[in-house]
Parts: structure tokens; C-alpha cells; sequence
């Protein structure tokens, strides 16, 4: 993945407004936890007038008629999970609003970290590790284990 245009799509979500949360391998990697990835996930605040804001935000980079099929019932579905795929291929954005039953937008503790002079809502690390200690993924296991032992999340 291309650092500048995930700065590039940082900006786009802070010009636009979006409430978006960051997490997944990226969101490890601002909290220092570096590890290959090939996406960028962001979990999404599932409300009409934020996906409107989310497509304006992805139009402002891609000319790509595929954005408009983004939509709010999807996200607030069944399935709510969204990949989106450039043009180019890159970056893919894997756009989600919740995780099953155990984790919606409005549980996700986030900070702001400034990145290159990007604000960024990333998620905190006791987020994370609640996101990944029981998946079924040994990379998310793996991910929960080193945020246990650099941010000391003993009993979470």
C-alpha cells in the first residue's frame, strides 16, 4: 500500500466530515505494532448523511461510478461490511459498521493522532485488542498478543 494515497484518503475523510473510526493492521501500525497488510479498514458510523459524506470523499480522489453503489443499507445490513476497490487496485478499503453482534461504531474507543499533519481517529489499543483476542484468525490472535504486551491490557 502506497503511504501517499493513504494520506490522500485520509484527507478526503477529514475534508468531507466523515465519522469514520480506523482499525485493523494500519490502525497497529500507527500505535507502533508494525506488520504487512493490504487493506485499510475503517469502521463507518452507519447514518445516511455520513456514507453521503464517505462517496463525496471517495469521488474527491476516484472517478468511479462504483462508489455510488456504497450505500447505508448495506453497511447497516446483514453483512455490514463493504470493499471498496479502486480503479487502480489500490489502496482496497474494506469499509465495515459492525463486527457480528459484539462490536458497533458507537462501542469503538477511538483517539485523534495526527499523521503527516492528517487529524486521524484511529482506534485505541484496548479497542483493538477487544477486536482481535478471539477471532478465529491466528494474525488477529497474534495482534491481540502484541498489544497485550506493549500496552499492558492484562484482564481485558
Amino acid at each position: 500500500m502506497d503511504f501517499e494515497d493513504f494520506l490522500k484518503l485520509l484527507r478526503a475523510l477529514d475534508q468531507h466530515a466523515v465519522q469514520y473510526v480506523l482499525v485493523g493492521g494500519v490502525a497497529l501500525g500507527v500505535h507502533g505494532l508494525v506488520r504487512a497488510t493490504e487493506d485499510i479498514d475503517l469502521f463507518i458510523r452507519p447514518e445516511d448523511g455520513n456514507v453521503a459524506r464517505l462517496r463525496r470523499a471517495l469521488q474527491s480522489i476516484w472517478d468511479d461510478r462504483e462508489i455510488e453503489r456504497i450505500t447505508v443499507e448495506d453497511l447497516a445490513g446483514e453483512y455490514p461490511t463493504i470493499r471498496y476497490v479502486p480503479p487502480a487496485g489500490t489502496p482496497v478499503i474494506d469499509l465495515l459498521s459492525r463486527l457480528g453482534t459484539e462490536m458497533r461504531f458507537e462501542d469503538l474507543e477511538s483517539q485523534l493522532v495526527i499523521l503527516e499533519g492528517v487529524p486521524v481517529r484511529v482506534a485505541t489499543p484496548r479497542t483493538l485488542y477487544r477486536m482481535k483476542k478471539d477471532t478465529l484468525r491466528t494474525i488477529d490472535r497474534a495482534d491481540a498478543e502484541a498489544l497485550r504486551e506493549k500496552f499492558g491490557l492484562e484482564g481485558d
